[in-house]
């Protein structure tokens, strides 16, 4: 992955319904959004140069931000020509994309009602987090310290940006520790997701997903489930408490960067990655990159 600072690339943004440089996408450093946490974005994957479920993200970015009280300046459908003139813009057939969405700076202080909302999609160059063979081998997790919060606490079906400050906080402190992610337990102690991934665990030839009712419940994570049951493969959405993690013989995480990726450790728990995160992988692979697999 590079190590190129993302505000010195070449390339262009799309900002506010139009083209800019991307080294001129910049904001007022008196931007509520950069005090008080008011802006949501999205995570998307371009392959092939189809984008991945885009209009479902389209429609959790307005969601998101109605959630916190804005409403986005573009249409649905304004918003998918956006993003894929924005991956065409920039030459990429396989790429990250990232819209976000935030309240500017004509007011300053809690309250900003009338601030202008802004809207840019950027995007780079993001390999897969892991080679096919580094895949099944299976990632380190830590047991986070911080917990998701309670859904009268925080806006938590939003992709809300101040809901990944303790994400941030779980992922360093487990990257100190010599992990790469973190497991984080809701505000009773149940299992919930890792820093920016949904968790699945398989058990008998089934799969056992907590239910997401403080935290988002992944676009991927939706894929993924229905691709399971095409399969035939039963998947069980409920509470699990950690003890419970034990009982596992495997576990994946799902999202838009981590893909399908297999999981062989969390704190104590230790897991095997076998036949249902191999079948998992291929059968997302094949959805994201049809023609290929049609062609095999």
């Amino acid at each position: 992955m590079s190590t190129q600072s993302y505000d010195d690339r070449d390339g262009w943004v799309w900002y506010d319904g139009g083209f800019i440089p991307h080294r001129e996408a910049k904001l007022h450093v008196l931007s509520h959004a950069l005090h008080y946490a008011s802006a949501v974005f999205e995570g998307e994957r371009a392959y092939d140069g189809d984008v991945f479920k885009l209009t479902e993200h389209s429609q959790r970015l307005i969601d998101s931000a109605k959630l916190l009280d804005f409403e986005i300046p573009y249409t649905l459908e304004q918003i998918d020509q956006a993003t894929r003139d924005t991956v065409a813009k920039n030459g990429f057939r396989d790429c990250y994309i990232r819209p976000i969405a935030w309240r500017g700076s004509e007011m300053m202080g809690v309250s900003a009602q009338t601030s202008k909302i802004h809207l840019a999609i950027a995007v780079w160059e993001w390999p897969s987090y892991f080679s096919p063979e580094a895949k099944m081998k299976g990632i380190r997790l830590q047991l986070s310290d911080w917990r998701r919060p309670a859904p009268n606490t925080a806006p938590t079906r939003a992709k809300a940006a101040g809901l990944y400050m303790i994400c941030t906080l779980s992922k360093h402190k487990a990257e100190r520790d010599g992990y790469q992610d973190a497991l984080m337990l809701d505000w009773r102690g149940q299992v919930a997701e890792a820093t920016g991934a949904n968790v699945f665990f398989a058990k008998d030839g089934k799969l056992h997903t907590p239910t997401p009712d403080c935290f988002l419940d992944g676009i991927t994570r939706r894929a993924v489930i229905a691709l399971a049951k095409a399969r035939g493969i039963e998947v069980i959405e409920r509470v699990i408490q950690p003890e419970e993690m034990s009982s596992f013989s495997e576990c994946f995480l799902t999202g838009t960067a981590a893909e399908v990726t297999p999981v062989s450790e969390i704190g104590p728990y230790k897991f095997t990655p076998g036949p249902l995160c191999k079948q998992m992988i291929d059968a997302f692979e094949g959805a994201i990159r049809p023609r290929k697999a049609a062609a095999e």
